[in-house]
């Protein structure tokens, strides 16, 4: 507007100025009238030069103003564009602070939803807290392990309070001796027998620590199952510890792994690898497991691989031991000796006779074979994607001292000799062995069965029955008993009840060599032995009323098979971070059927309850 005005003044002036101009114009150019006399001539030309004067000076005014009002219009020009510029500049700021509101907006937005995040990270991190501040209560509490000096501590076991039933009396806590069940004729088939216990309460600890490409591990496990000379149940019922298994390992992160130790046999069945504390045991309350159960629980040191959790291979050395059995042989053999109580072996006796003429013989609570070698175990395991496999073989070594002269008629000895001697004496060993398969299927995550079977010579002391590994030849030297071991498993596991179904087998060979000095048979299960007394029963021997009288007369009856069926259950009342509460109910029937022999083919059963409430450590 403040340009307009300057305009509207400058065509203002523009248009006085020109008829201002035009108007004296035109009145010098008019011819002047002619006056009468000489002073109106006069006075016309100095009228004339002040109008002349005046105008110009009017001119110089005009011209001024002009000037001025073009330095205003030119002001007035600068004006305008500085506004022109102001107004865009203002629109730019206009354009820009939209933008900018515009980036605040959103900006807005991101800071809400962060806050929104931010909140809910507060609650997470307090929830987070709350759990963590309740773990670390818990650990403080009851902690699942105990961290010392780099190594976790956990320790384990559980609380026992078991009974077993037995129709046939075998003297026996709640581990079964198989071989030791009784024939028609025996007092003790007669009579039922019940037993309480707390002694397979176990203790166990295991201690692990990690180095940058290893694992060191080491696990003892102890329970009450042992059988000190002095202990009883008369009175404060103690009963000495027992050593189960007390092992070290080192396990490396590219598979090798050396354990060295008391532990599981690598033959024992696992249930994942080759890893020890896999072992796949029967879930049996009888702390003697089930009859076809191959097992040993001994010193070992064993190097093992694992090819990608697929394949596993191991070997072992572990300690040997030779069960005997021997009817009617002369003294012409030695395999050990009875336990030396200077060595921390068993050295008490179990029962002494005397006969007529003095002679006083006891028998020994414990022998001890004297072994040349230790047994050497391999076996390969396999999980292809579907179940668990097996293949393993055992090499053991015999040795017996032989000695031809007892029967000094032997024509091979000095014929001066006229009694017993150690004259010729040599050692002779033998080679057994076996070999066996494991395999073990899970189906739709419950139910798993299992296939065991293992043979061979010498090998009857890995089977929970106990059969013989080896009886005496004639001439003193030893023959390994060919044996067979087998075992089904049917197991159930859900959430807090497991039902488990086990029928198992072992079977021993008959062995019959002929001693000529003596003029009759010896080994074992020969059909000249006899048994005719093994259905009939005699009185107890004389003396304080525990020792049963046996048969009327000779009973041989050297086992030919062991058969068990066992079914039994657990129903877990608790499991949980204070630990697994648990009562369990088992029933067995066991048959073990006798070689014949003079007399007939002999056979004795027991069929056996066991409960058990057991408390486990968390």
């Amino acid at each position: 507007m403040k340009c307009v005005r300057y305009l509207s003044l400058i065509v203002l002036a523009l248009a006085v100025v020109t008829a201002s101009v035009w108007s004296q114009t035109d009145t010098a150019s008019k011819p002047a009238k002619k006056k009468k006399g000489a002073a109106a001539e006069a006075a016309q030309p100095a009228v004339t030069a002040a109008e002349v004067q005046a105008l110009r000076d009017a001119l110089a005014a005009q011209q001024k103003q002009i000037e001025q009002l073009s330095e205003q219009l030119q002001q007035s020009r600068q004006a305008w564009q500085q506004t022109q510029a102001a107004v865009a500049n203002a629109a730019t700021k206009a354009d820009t602070a939209q933008t900018t509101a515009t980036d605040q907006q959103q900006t807005v937005v991101a800071l809400k939803s962060d806050v929104a995040d931010l909140k809910t990270n507060v609650a997470n991190t307090a929830l987070t807290l709350q759990d963590t501040q309740k773990t670390v209560r818990d650990e403080l509490e009851s902690p699942l392990a105990i961290h010392f000096r780099g190594v976790t501590i956990t320790p384990g076991g559980f609380l026992a309070a078991e009974t077993v039933r037995r129709s046939r009396a075998l003297a026996a806590d709640v581990n079964t001796p198989f071989n030791s069940v009784t024939m028609p004729g025996a007092s003790q088939s007669t009579m039922s027998e019940f037993f309480g216990s707390g002694r397979q309460s176990r203790i166990s600890m295991l201690a692990e620590g990690k180095l940058k490409a290893a694992t060191l591990t080491g696990y003892v496990e102890a329970d009450f199952l042992s059988a000190g000379i002095t202990s009883n149940s008369n009175q404060s019922n103690s009963y000495s510890l027992r050593q189960r298994q007390a092992w070290g390992q080192a396990a490396f992160d590219d598979g090798w792994s050396f354990t060295g130790g008391q532990m599981w046999s690598l033959l024992t069945e696992t249930r994942h690898g080759e890893d020890n504390r896999s072992e796949a045991i029967p879930l049996t309350i009888d702390a003697a497991y089930q009859v076809g159960f191959s097992w040993a629980r001994q010193y070992g040191i064993r190097l093992t691989k694992n090819f990608g959790n697929r394949v596993w291979f191991g070997v072992a050395m572990e300690n040997s031991q030779a069960t005997l059995t021997a009817h009617g042989n002369a003294a012409n053999f030695l395999v050990g000796s009875a336990g030396a109580g200077g060595g921390a072996y068993n050295s008490g006796v179990t029962t002494c006779s005397t006969t007529s003429s003095g002679v006083t013989t006891c028998t020994p609570a414990a022998s001890y074979s004297f072994n040349p070698a230790p047994d050497v175990i391999a076996k390969v395991a396999f999980e292809p994607g579907f179940g668990h496999y097996e293949i393993f073989g055992v090499y053991s070594r015999f040795r017996d001292r032989v000695f031809p002269c007892v029967e000094f008629t032997n024509p091979a000895c000095p014929s001066t000799l006229t009694a017993a001697s150690a004259d010729l004496a040599y050692n002779s060993s033998k080679d057994g062995g076996g070999f066996g398969a494991n395999a073990r299927w899970t189906f739709a995550k419950h139910l798993d069965f299992g296939l065991h079977g293992f043979g061979g010579s010498g090998v009857g002391r890995y089977g929970s029955g106990g059969l013989s590994d080896t009886t005496v030849n004639g001439d003193g030297t030893l023959h390994l008993l060919r044996g067979l071991q087998g075992m089904a498993s049917l197991e159930w596991h859900g959430p807090k009840l497991d039902i488990y179904l086990y029928p198992g087998a072992e079977y021993a060979a008959r062995s019959i060599s002929y001693d000529p000095i003596a003029g009759k048979d010896v080994g074992y299960g020969s059909p000249t032995f006899s048994n005719s007394g093994c259905l009939t029963e005699a009185p107890p021997l004389a003396g304080n009323g525990f020792t049963p009288g046996g048969y009327a007369s000779g009973c041989t009856a050297d086992t030919r098979v062991l058969v068990e069926g066992t079914a039994g259950f657990w129903y877990r009342f608790y499991q949980g971070p204070k630990g697994r509460f648990q009562f369990g109910a088992q029933y067995s029937y066991v048959t073990r059927n006798a070689w014949s022999g003079n007399g007939g083919e002999p056979h004795g059963i027991d069929g056996m309850v066991f409960t058990s409430f057991r408390y486990y450590l968390p």
